[in-house]
């Protein structure tokens, strides 16, 4: 009898959400599920890590046979405390985030707590995917995500992913019409364009409010905006080398550098 794949659940939405529950239940069927999260949303954290504060982590009653703890720090502090410490000498076979409650496409990848716990995951060598249903209303419906979630972590179980690469997978709400299908392809060209509104609390002191609209300038159809709009599942491979390969020659060659004496 082969060994269950060991399987690590992360996110940023907080151990109580609805999309962290909908992933432990799938993962259930294809393996031994371990779940570390955050004990609040951390939505927007990035990559960030706890330096200098304290790092609490309880174990928690929450999902049906499977061990589960809670964590004050951010996703990338759950996923490294699962390895270091929940863990020990175990390895996952696969580290997976979400299901985030809202979209992570084009540049939303790097303000990301979901990925980040994803990308965590890469930086430790393990495949890892981030899921997120671009949805946010408070009543946003999961079912349709989790079919595409089992086939597309089977498929990681069973092919890997290249080294230092996660998945960021997103899926595009409910409609009446069924998924088409799923596309691999690239992150869009988009940003948002902030806006800060300038205010005043009760006792008389500025505060601002952040605001803005989401724009995209990309055209293409092979980007995950365009998959998203047009009901396709995203799949979109993330590396965390920012390396800019494409400008080290420009820098190199067209640049004048201060020669160094020998």
């Amino acid at each position: 009898m082969s060994k269950k794949p060991l399987i690590l659940v992360s996110n940023d939405d907080g151990i109580t959400s609805k999309g962290i529950r909908v992933l432990v239940n799938v993962m259930k069927k294809l393996g031994e599920v371990i779940v570390v999260a955050p004990d609040s949303p951390q939505s927007g954290m990035g990559h960030a890590i706890t330096i200098g504060e304290t790092l609490r982590l309880y174990e928690e009653d929450i999902f049906d046979d499977v061990k589960a703890y809670k964590s004050s720090g951010t996703p990338a502090d759950c996923v490294k405390l699962a390895k270091h410490y929940v863990l020990k000498d175990r390895t996952p076979d696969l580290v997976v985030s979400g299901i985030n409650h809202g979209s992570n496409t084009s540049i939303s990848v790097l303000y990301s707590g979901t990925m980040s716990a994803a990308i965590e995951g890469a930086l430790e060598g393990l495949p890892s995917v981030g899921f997120s249903l671009c949805d946010y209303s408070s009543k946003a419906d999961f079912s349709h995500t989790e079919e595409y979630v089992y086939k597309i972590c089977k498929q990681v179980l069973e092919n890997g992913i290249s080294k230092g690469v996660a998945l960021n997978v997103n899926f595009p709400p409910k409609r009446n019409e069924s998924i088409k299908g799923i596309k691999v392809c690239r992150q869009a060209h988009a940003k948002w364009q902030e806006e800060f509104s300038e205010r005043f609390d009760p006792n008389g002191r500025k505060y601002f409010w952040m605001a803005g609209n989401f724009v995209n300038f990309d055209k293409g159809e092979d980007n995950d905006e365009w998959a998203i709009a047009n009901n396709y599942v995203s799949i979109v491979p993330c590396q965390y080398d920012l390396t800019a390969h494409h400008a080290i020659k420009q820098l190199n060659e067209d640049w004048d550098w201060p020669q160094l004496e020998k």
